[in-house]
């Protein structure tokens, strides 16, 4: 083995002890004695390649940066572009998939995202720079393909899917820290299908557009309104 190759395995048996320990106990509860106490690393090998448990933690955040990024960009790949909706709708789950596959790396995504080292929050706003990029270019190139309403030119529209993605990333925190597992995760995430439907077209029916009579307050209006609000 080279000397390039023995210091190549030293820095993952690191990284992986950070990702182990960072990713079950969090930031705080983690120190550089601990990590290597808990795997067998010598304190000399450990500060020959990271001066810190920062260091270590923005590794940590950066690799698990570059394999959501990775994870997401090959699964987007197999939307169709058929159905806007679902398209947008499964975007947004691919990044819950991700993490119900790799908790490690959840629970750093989460530090990292929710409650960053006040020290750190800068670097780590850098390191997510590539992510924010892929996820504005996939939501520019759908709503190229959707039909706006009068006024509303497409970067506004990918800013409001934007935020609305934050709503995704909400509904599936609440549910993994309550504790819950199982099927249960479908069903919540169905309701939250159900509420980016209501994002993207709204409660009230435009003037013009015709009703639907099955629906519940679509009949005959008496007052001769037409049903507008």
């Amino acid at each position: 083995m080279t000397q390039k190759e023995r210091q190549e395995r030293s820095r993952e048996e690191i990284y992986q002890a950070a990702l182990e320990e960072f990713g079950t106990s969090g930031y705080d509860n983690v120190n550089m004695e601990r990590i290597c106490g808990n795997h067998g690393i010598s304190k000399g090998m450990m500060y020959h390649y990271y001066s810190s448990k920062d260091a270590l933690f923005l590794l940590c955040v950066e690799r698990t940066f570059a394999e959501l990024k990775d994870y997401v960009e090959q699964h987007a790949e197999l939307l169709d572009g058929q159905d806007t909706l679902n398209d947008i709708r499964e975007y947004f789950l691919i990044r819950e998939h991700f993490f119900q596959q790799n908790p490690r790396e959840k629970m750093i995504f989460e530090t990292a995202m929710l409650r960053p080292p006040k020290l750190l929050a800068e670097q780590i706003h850098q390191l997510r720079a590539p992510i924010r990029s892929m996820n504005r270019e996939f939501l520019r190139r759908l709503v190229g393909k959707m039909p706006l309403r009068p006024g509303l030119d497409q970067e506004k529209a990918t800013r409001y899917l934007e935020s609305v993605g934050y709503f995704f990333q909400n509904v599936a925190s609440c549910y993994y820290q309550s504790g819950k597992t199982g099927t249960d995760l479908h069903a919540v995430l169905e309701q939250a299908g159900e509420m980016l439907d209501l994002f993207l077209f709204g409660v009230l029916r435009q003037p013009g557009c015709p009703a639907d009579p099955l629906q519940p307050g679509n009949g005959p209006d008496p007052a001769g309104s037409g049903g507008a609000a």
